[in-house]
């Protein structure tokens, strides 16, 4: 899933384009830009300072994130040395097969069987270090505390810029391509009515999610992660993540009104039920970092399908979150906004491709659509959830179910499943003869069955 990066395909076409929001979408987005426009600007309505915290932007900063393989290496191909800074500011690389314990229907998945490289971090640093290695390019200017509120519109209904706030007042700022990446609380959607235009058809899955994540000192060298996925008879799960400054990430999460409590007693008490102690005994064993119990809560997956507009207004492109918001649970944002940022790229790259949003949006929508079906479709194995479910879901998620629970045994299986998960294949991985037939074959006997059966 993964296209090549090569800046010397996109030809040169000056001017200035604007990217709204400093999110990993919007740093990848500028940096897509830089091989097109002459100059590239981001504005953020947070004040950007050179430290790895959590900012008001990113409301989830504070809680456990996953950068898929997929996208650490899409990063990687558009900020080559990403990866290295990364480890170097503290991040620590495991191996998805045979490092994180990952359970799904309530039992561990089998070892995988191949290298799956992946490097967990805190979402500050992952931004921060992300952030110097774009603006290190001479041609790119980065606006903090910058308040977007309006487009400017050309006299035939163009995108022509924006109108920005900060400290000192209003200030226009000119520009070919206006870039939105401004996520959940994109307001493309009301600019589009501005200009006279329809919003865009928007689907919904209601998924009622709360996180709560404490931190935890961990011991140098120790590098556990797991991640325990809910199950239809259970709507909780946790993810346990190893990152700098030698921390554990211990994030709970429930769905559908069976939300962790905010007390470490009732979050020790609410990790008990889990598939697995182990979360358990890390909060037991482990003393927190500070006494915070940090809370964040998701509603709904949410995408506006740009990919079904007849037009998009001339200057204007959603990307990231703006265009589709998953449930965190599956940790597929990052790796979604990279997967785009390098669509971006490609786009840009076609010949006489002026206008380059329509052309975007049909060439995305495969990434957006996969990671969609997994998520959303995920989710519809628990009944409260609602909203348009994805064609044949129930029957895809009977399969998934049965894969999971021969993945506990199989580590082929447990490969194909971790390597579809961390996008580096398309879904339909899992629909290969070959992989089918491992999941629905019969089961041999064991030894010790055998022994009491047979005469």
């Amino acid at each position: 899933m993964i296209a090549p990066y090569d800046p010397d395909r996109v030809r040169r076409r000056g001017g200035h384009a604007l990217v709204i929001g400093a999110s990993v979408a919007g740093l990848l987005a500028a940096r897509v830009l830089l091989d097109a426009f002459e100059r590239v600007t981001i504005l953020d309505r947070d004040v950007l300072d050179t430290a790895a915290r959590p900012r008001r932007g990113v409301p989830q900063g504070q809680h456990l994130h996953v950068l898929l393989t997929a996208g650490q290496l899409a990063m990687e191909q558009l900020a080559p040395g990403f990866t290295a800074e990364l480890v170097a500011a503290g991040a620590v690389r495991v191996d998805l097969g045979r490092d994180v314990e990952l359970y799904a229907e309530r039992s561990r998945l089998a070892p995988g069987n191949s290298e799956l490289p992946m490097y967990y971090a805190s979402r500050p640093l992952i931004e921060d270090v992300l952030r110097r290695r774009v603006r290190a390019h001479a041609r790119l200017t980065l606006g903090s505390g910058q308040q977007v509120t309006d487009p400017v519109l050309s006299d035939d209904g163009a995108v022509v810029g924006v109108v920005a706030v900060d400290g000192g007042g209003a200030r226009r700022f000119p520009a070919e391509l206006v870039v939105d990446a401004t996520g959940r609380g994109s307001r493309t959607p009301t600019w589009l009515e501005q200009l006279g235009q329809p919003r865009p058809e928007v689907e919904r899955v209601e998924v009622d999610l709360v996180y709560r994540t404490v931190q935890l000192r961990r011991p140098a060298g120790d590098r556990r992660a797991m991640l325990v996925m809910p199950s239809a008879d259970l709507g909780r799960g946790a993810g346990v993540a190893p990152v700098e400054n030698e921390r554990w990430l211990v994030t709970l999460f429930g769905l559908h009104g069976d939300h962790p409590p905010g007390d470490p007693e009732g979050l020790r008490a609410f990790a008990a039920e889990l598939a697995t102690p182990e979360v358990a005994r890390l909060l037991d064993d482990h003393p927190p970092v500070t006494p915070d119990v940090s809370r964040y809560r998701f509603p709904a997956s949410r995408r506006h399908r740009y990919d079904r507009s007849t037009s998009s207004p001339r200057g204007l492109l959603a990307i990231g979150d703006s265009i589709a918001s998953f449930n965190p649970i599956y940790g597929q944002g990052m790796a979604v906004a990279a997967l785009q940022a390098l669509t971006l790229h490609r786009t840009l790259a076609a010949a006489d491709h002026r206008e380059p949003a329509d052309d975007f949006y049909a060439r995305s929508a495969t990434i957006v659509d996969d990671a969609w079906n997994l998520a959303a479709g995920g989710d519809f194995r628990f009944p409260a959830t609602t909203g348009p479910k994805p064609r044949g879901t129930d029957l895809l998620n009977r399969y998934v179910v049965r894969l999971h629970r021969r993945a506990q045994v199989d580590g082929e299986l447990a490969d194909t499943f971790m390597r579809v998960a961390a996008m580096l294949r398309r879904p339909t991985a899992l629909l290969r003869p070959a992989t089918v037939w491992r999941v629905i074959r019969p089961r041999r006997p064991s030894a010790r069955a055998r022994s009491v059966t047979d005469p």
